[in-house]
């Protein structure tokens, strides 16, 4: 759940719905908001109206707390399992077991709290922006020095970090935020429907693109008098330039820059429109996140096109822009969809065939209303039994 622009992977929640699980007895089906059933033991008494932590999947929770030891077997990670002939995604935990929390309101976030961080250690680095990056980037260049005690006092100290770095720092253990100066441009994180009842039976119709697992890349291009400044971003720092240290082995955000002469497009678009900025927004997949598409080169799909004066454009617009650019716009498998009442439905729905590689299945699907800014996705659960989300 997105709770205040940043996902929650714990957070206070409610049981809305239990049921049966036919042919097993000590277990049952327990539903967290629109869509997230979980297999819980009937001994702990859940009902309908309690409240709970809920745990999402792709977290892990930390072998030091000794509430979760009963999860040392799976690496004290939570994944979609499937289970007594049911999906089962998350983990539920009484309240009771939490009475730190008993007096929170339901969504809280309680991520930091419980020190929970997601399973994979790459998407700690890559979905999470670090401001102690540069003092870990620091210290791991200078092992040596950094062990010395006068070297750890110093650290201990905000204004004894800033000396240090001042002397053993440079500007590439700096990496810079996601910029926040464009009203139109955020960071590209859809929320799951999983936790969006009101999408159900969605009263418009919406464009549904395929949903490709990858690393979220975004292009800008800013004109300030007769100055232009070209900016490069993974989901959360802007990669200064092509030798920035990223989370991948290459820095692929500007590989794509360069194979597709982005800035160009960018500015020609830029300089006919009259614009103060325009921006591109995609997914760049291939040797990244273990290459789910196999994919033999790596490739950016654009799945958004803003611009200053407009925001976000009609997808279907969008994509004849980019194309013209011969660049690629992620695959458009309906432009009038509806999205059924029921979830079991909607969720089906998500698993597919990959249209950028019909061999492999695809990841999911992401709706967007082409009359404004709402978007959401729907993950494959079937994709997530495979690649252990």
């Amino acid at each position: 759940m997105i709770i205040n622009d940043k996902r929650a992977l714990a957070y206070i929640a409610v049981i809305e719905e239990i049921k049966e699980i036919p042919g097993y007895d000590r277990v049952e089906h327990a539903r967290i908001g629109a869509g997230w059933w979980v297999i819980v033991s009937k001994n702990d008494n859940f009902n309908v109206g309690d409240k709970c932590v809920y745990f999402e999947v792709d977290s892990k929770v930390p072998s030091s707390d000794s509430r979760f030891a009963f999860l040392e077997n799976r690496n004290y990670k939570i994944k979609t399992l499937k289970m007594c002939k049911v999906y089962s995604q998350g983990l539920i935990m009484p309240l009771s077991a939490f009475p730190e929390f008993e007096s929170l309101d339901v969504h809280t976030d309680v991520t930091d709290k419980l020190k929970v961080t997601y399973a994979v250690e790459e998407d700690n680095a890559r979905k999470n922006f670090d401001p102690d990056a540069k003092y870990k980037s620091m210290t791991a260049r200078h092992k040596n020095i950094f062990k010395k005690p006068w070297a750890r006092w110093m650290m201990r100290r905000s204004w004894g970090r800033k000396v240090m770095f001042f002397f053993f720092g440079k500007k590439k253990d700096k990496p810079l935020a996601f910029p926040t100066k464009f009203p139109f441009i955020h960071k590209t994180d859809e929320e799951r429907c999983e936790n969006m009842p009101w999408v159900l039976g969605y009263e418009r119709p919406l464009v549904v693109t395929e949903k490709l697992d990858g690393t979220s890349s975004t292009y800008i291009l800013e004109k300030s008098g007769r100055k232009y400044e070209f900016y490069v971003l993974s989901r959360n720092v802007r990669q200064k330039d092509e030798k920035q240290d990223c989370y991948h082995d290459h820095n692929i955000y500007w590989d794509m820059a360069f194979k597709y002469d982005i800035e160009k497009h960018l500015k020609d678009y830029l300089d006919e429109n009259h614009l103060d900025y325009v921006c591109i927004q995609g997914e760049s997949v291939g040797s990244v996140q273990g290459n789910p598409l196999k994919l033999k080169e790596d490739d950016l799909y654009v799945f958004n096109f803003i611009r200053s004066d407009k925001g976000r454009i009609p997808s279907v617009e969008g994509r004849s822009i980019v194309e013209s650019w011969g660049m690629k716009w992620v695959p458009i498998l309906d432009e009038n969809y509806y999205v059924p009442s029921d979830m079991e439905e909607f969720k089906l729905y998500a698993e597919a065939k990959s249209v950028v590689n019909p061999n492999v299945d695809r990841e999911g699907v992401v709706l967007r209303d082409p009359t404004n800014d709402f978007s959401f996705k729907n993950v494959s659960r079937k994709y997530l039994l495979k690649h252990n989300g």
